[in-house]
């Protein structure tokens, strides 16, 4: 497990009394968060790849030739995002773009050697720690964590909230 290098470690952090359900789990899920960013930097510097890019490395590599329609509904992420997504991977020389022999219009993604190579070398999308334990675990308790998590958004009321399951670091607002 990593340690954290944050100024506010956890034995600076105020005492949360056992009661305090919703302190507790405000101060869960900004660990769960912060944990998730430092695992996509981590990614970042050190494969000098994003999670969301390498997901659809991942994808491509796994359905090529594919669309970046397909592409964009197999990795859970808009259209829009994916196409930028592509732009930047091929300015890496990681996938091309080939166009359809016999409709021009349709353009297929295929990966590059240096793209394959990265895949293979590269770490899980989630943090190895969470997913190394994950799987040591009991089915039903893979259960119970996934039903707690979904029945906090639930709780929340934010299942209308678009989420994929790879999270995108960086600006809320549109212009990113």
């Amino acid at each position: 497990m990593e340690k954290s290098t944050d100024k506010f470690a956890s034995d600076q952090e105020p005492h949360i009394p056992q009661a305090s359900y919703d302190l507790r789990i405000l101060q869960a899920l900004r660990r769960i968060i912060r944990a998730v960013d430092i695992h996509s930097h981590k990614l970042s510097s050190l494969h000098n790849i994003t999670g969301p890019q390498l997901a659809c490395l991942m994808a491509i590599k796994e359905e090529a030739p594919i669309s970046s329609s397909h592409l964009a509904k197999k990795v859970y992420l808009s259209p829009s995002t994916v196409v930028g997504i592509v732009d930047r991977l091929e300015e890496k020389n990681l996938v091309k773009r080939n166009r359809d022999s016999k409709d021009r219009r349709l353009v297929h993604l295929l990966m590059t050697p240096l793209g394959e190579k990265l895949v293979d070398e590269a770490p899980s999308l989630l943090q190895e720690t969470l997913a190394n334990s994950l799987v040591e675990l009991p089915e039903i308790e893979q259960v119970s964590i996934t039903l707690a998590l979904e029945k906090l958004v639930d709780l929340m009321e934010a299942r209308h909230i678009g989420a994929a399951p790879l999270l995108e670091t960086g600006s809320l607002s549109k212009g990113k």
